[in-house]
């Protein structure tokens, strides 16, 4: 009887697990041409996890030329292809930070998440049409 108990236990856990899907970033320098070069620069990298329509959002930057103003998620027609600015994340106005948030996304934005169509961006002093940028992918 007892392993009846365990067995349910067990598949309980793997649902709830099951339940949540990760998604990471790279964030590297958004594309640029040879004027921006002075200004815009760094490094970071992001995690999501996605538990249902909640997206929660976490990672960390540096090395960027002057401080970071904001951070947005964007949503783009296709992987690789800039899209507006759906949501406000928070970021640490330093040149080396965090960033985060969490969100209830909509259906549609979840199934974009799911393919690979949102992206967070920093935006700097220096660079504010965006200084760093990484797809969210699983």
């Amino acid at each position: 009887m007892l392993n009846r108990h365990v067995s349910v236990v067990l598949v309980g856990v793997s649902a709830l697990a099951q339940g949540q899907e990760t998604f990471k970033a790279r964030l590297s320098p958004v594309a640029m041409d040879a004027t921006m070069k002075a200004n815009v620069a760094g490094t970071g990298s992001v995690s999501a996890v996605l538990a249902g329509a909640k997206l929660s959002i976490a990672g960390s930057f540096d090395g960027l030329r002057s401080p970071a103003t904001v951070a947005h998620l964007h949503q783009g027609v296709a992987t690789g292809v800039r899209g507006p600015a759906i949501l406000d994340l928070t970021v640490s106005n330093a040149t080396n930070g965090t960033i985060a948030g969490s969100f209830d996304l909509t259906t549609e934005q979840v199934e974009n998440l799911r393919k690979g169509r949102l992206y967070v961006q920093i935006h700097s002093e220096k660079a504010p049409d965006g200084n760093l940028w990484g797809w969210l992918l699983r």
